[in-house]
């Protein structure tokens, strides 16, 4: 997208509501000197112009005003029917454990942040399987060119490297990287974050991994949540409690505006209901 002098239509208008302008639907000189004030506030370059990069920031800014104005409800799980798995608001809805889960804005940001991690609730396995140049790219303190040819596409191998001493794992040879890979909707990872899971759940998913994966995909989301103090900031519905959030459970900011529109499609749908 490229908005400029002279353009015209509906994303004109978009522009010009969110800066609280005439919606001529026209670029205009005014248009662009307002653009260009918004553009310095927000730290991009004021050339005027609706680039890539200032649509997306506008886009975000929308949202969070939007959603920013929200307060704590009880929600129930089935008003997220049609976009939320079913036998997972089943689970919410029948186990007293998830608490946390009756307040509209904890359920939106957990739910959020469980799809977004696990492809929309429908991985719940660490996907290991890289190319040379994915380790080099995403493992580059493991993994040189030549290394990266040697271990490519056998996961196994990738993760037992990846995760060996450290979490209470063994060493390479162990394979415990590879058993205590990451699990469930969050995917925690390491013997250590599989030990404190089995104390809480009072089931042996040290000895029976897979559990986290096949029984446990969502109650270990919860857990995480819960470990790492995640709760706090699920009391506000700014973007930059999100990206706090998402800090915690990416360690970076990946698919923060897709994390923002997710939030905002589960809160309005719960609105409705």
């Amino acid at each position: 997208m490229l908005l400029n002098i002279g353009s015209q239509g509906d994303n004109v208008k978009k522009v010009q509501a969110h800066l609280n302008m005439q919606e001529t639907g026209i670029y205009c000189l005014e248009t662009k000197a307002q653009v260009k004030a918004w553009q310095l506030t927000h730290g991009l370059s004021p050339d005027g112009i609706v680039g890539e990069q200032t649509w997306g920031k506008l886009c975000v800014a929308a949202i969070n005003l939007t959603i920013s104005k929200r307060s704590h409800t009880q929600i129930k799980p089935e008003t997220l029917k049609g976009i939320v798995p079913e036998h997972l608001l089943n689970q919410i809805q029948d186990n007293t454990t998830y608490s946390k889960l009756t307040d509209t804005l904890h359920l939106c940001h957990f739910l959020t942040q469980c799809a977004h991690e696990s492809g929309n609730f429908t991985s719940t396995e660490e996907n290991l399987n890289y190319s040379a140049q994915g380790l080099m790219a995403t493992f580059p303190k493991y993994f040189d060119k030549s290394m990266a040819k040697e271990y490519a596409h056998q996961p196994i191998r990738i993760a037992s490297r990846v995760y060996a001493g450290r979490l209470q794992n063994g060493d390479e040879e162990s394979g415990d990287g590879w058993t205590y890979r990451g699990r469930g909707y969050i995917q925690p990872t390491g013997k250590c974050n599989y030990e404190h899971f089995a104390n809480f759940i009072r089931e042996d998913t040290v000895a029976h991994p897979d559990l986290i994966a096949t029984k446990y995909p969502l109650m270990s989301a919860y857990y995480f949540f819960t470990m790492h103090d995640i709760w706090k900031y699920c009391d506000n519905a700014s973007s930059e409690n999100i990206k706090k959030i998402t800090k915690i459970i990416n360690g970076g900011m990946n698919g923060l505006t897709e994390r923002i529109k997710l939030f905002n499609e589960y809160y309005s749908r719960a609105e409705q209901g």
